[in-house]
This record gives structure tokens, sequence and C-alpha cells, in this order.
């Protein structure tokens, strides 16, 4: 039966904020380079910590009216572990689906990316009208339920589109040889660290994990960036260790196309400080 969205639940949505808050200061901190730290994890696996909301959606003060005026329902399933929920506005087009059992098929649609930041949430299912949640059997639906009615009301307020051209990263596809770490260390750079790398114009990228060390390359923005060394290691390398304690470090690589380009360009920059340096010529007359 179809049940909408009571206030009952207001409690749970203040909870649910006070963790958005925790995960803000997490991102910022990663973003700038330095560390952060915080007592209310333990180490583990990524999807056992229940504490740790993931960045949501910005939503303007100007999106506030249609947050309000949109009247989430929740349905129930055969499974415990679904639910259905409905924002009472067109999710696809009428018969149409679309199935997302991971976040790395999930980077077509900006809005299963946002529910995959939401802790305990393991597939993401559209339909025309509605979009089912799968959470995993240790999460409870009382944590779930709030950050999910959070991010549905912040998506269709802000105008964007269920589905776009994106195609899936290929680095951070799961294989079928990936063991539990590999699997883990491409969940955390796709949900958590990828998006604020990219938010500064660059982009991240997974080569390897081998002997505790876990491989990565710089891109755009972020490869010439003087402070891009400090923000592996204060930044990606603390939080991967965080969650994942087989990552003894993190090492950043580059390719010979990379190599070549950077010779070229500090030999040019060589030239052009020699030249800079070089007395004005006198004029005869």
């Amino acid at each position: 039966l179809r049940r909408p969205w009571l206030w009952c639940e207001f409690p749970n949505m203040l909870q649910s904020t006070r963790k958005f808050a925790w995960h803000l200061r997490a991102l910022a901190a990663v973003s700038c380079g330095r560390a952060f730290t915080s007592n209310a994890f333990r180490p583990g696996t990524l999807a056992r910590h229940p504490g740790g909301s993931r960045q949501l959606l910005a939503c303007p003060a100007t999106l506030a009216a249609s947050r309000r005026s949109m009247f989430i329902q929740t349905q129930d399933t055969p499974n415990p572990d679904s639910l259905k929920f409905l924002p009472g506005v067109p999710v696809l087009e009428k018969g149409q689906t679309m199935d997302f059992p991971s976040v790395s098929a999930a980077q077509c649609s900006p809005l299963a990316k946002l529910l995959f930041r939401v802790e305990g949430v393991r597939a993401v299912f559209f339909g025309g009208d509605f979009v089912t949640i799968s959470k995993q059997e240790d999460a409870e639906w009382r944590i779930i339920k709030p950050e999910v009615f959070a991010v549905i009301m912040d998506f269709f307020a802000s105008g964007l589109p269920v589905v776009t051209d994106a195609k899936p990263n290929p680095d951070t596809q799961f294989n079928e040889d990936d063991d539990e770490t590999v699997q883990m260390i491409k969940e955390l750079l796709d949900t958590r660290i990828r998006p604020t790398v990219q938010e500064d114009g660059g982009d991240i990228i997974f080569m390897g994990f081998d002997d505790g060390v876990v491989k990565l390359k710089m891109q755009g923005s972020c490869s010439s960036c003087p402070s891009s060394i400090v923000t592996l290691k204060n930044g990606v390398q603390n939080m991967l260790q965080f969650y994942i304690p087989e990552v003894v470090s993190v090492e950043q690589v580059t390719d010979e196309a990379d190599k070549v380009a950077e010779q070229e360009f500090s030999r040019l920059e060589k030239q052009i400080r020699q030249k800079d340096e070089e007395p004005p010529a006198e004029n005869k007359t």
C-alpha cells in the first residue's frame, strides 16, 4: 500500500542533516589537501558505516518552495530490502525502466549517482513514475529513507536530467578478477573522491593496486597543480586508509605521453627564462 511521508520522520531528517554537515567537512578537507579524521567510524568495509552520509545535491534557497511542494510516497515490495519511492513526477518515459546494480553502472544518471552516495544503498532502479532503492542487509530503512527523500526532492527541484549521455568510467568498472579490496577502492573513488576532484576541474584515474599501494593518475587541472601530491597524500590516501586498512600508500603515476609533455614544457620554460635573463641588445646608430 502507498504510504505518504509522515512528519513523524522529521527527527531522522535532523539526524541526516548532522551527518551531512560532517561529510561536507570531510570533502572540504580532501579538496584542500588536508587530513580529516573523525571518531564517527571504525575502520572496515565501506558499506558498513551508517554514520557518514555522502554529499547531497546542493539546493539553493530559491528552490525551497519546490522542495516543500513535492509529496513523496513509499510503497513496500515483496523484498524487505527494497522500497519504492513515488515522487509524483515522471522519472522516465512511460513504460521505460533502467537498472543500476552498482555505482559503476550509474554514470549516465546524475540522480542514480546521488542516490548511491547515501550510506547503505546497494542498488537503484528507475521506472516511469517511481524509484526503487535496494539496501544492504545490515542497513536500516529508518536511517536511509530520510536521506533518499532529501536526494529525490533536491534533484527534481534542480531541473537536472535524470539520464545523460555520460558513459561509465572504465577505470572503476568492476572486473571479474577484482578482489574485495580493489572493488572497495573503486567504489570509494567513484562515490567520494572523484566528484570532489571533478569540481576542481580535474579527474583522478585508478591505475592499479599492488602490495598495498594504490596507483592513481591525475588529469586536468589536477595534473599540473603544485598541491597535487599534497592532495594525494593528505586527502586521498588518508580517506582510503580510513575505510580500507589494506591500503598502505598512494602513488601518482604518469604515462609516457605525460612525461614527454612535461619534458617539453620544462625545456620551453628554461628557454624563456634564459631569454629573459639576456641583456637587451644595444642599438647601433
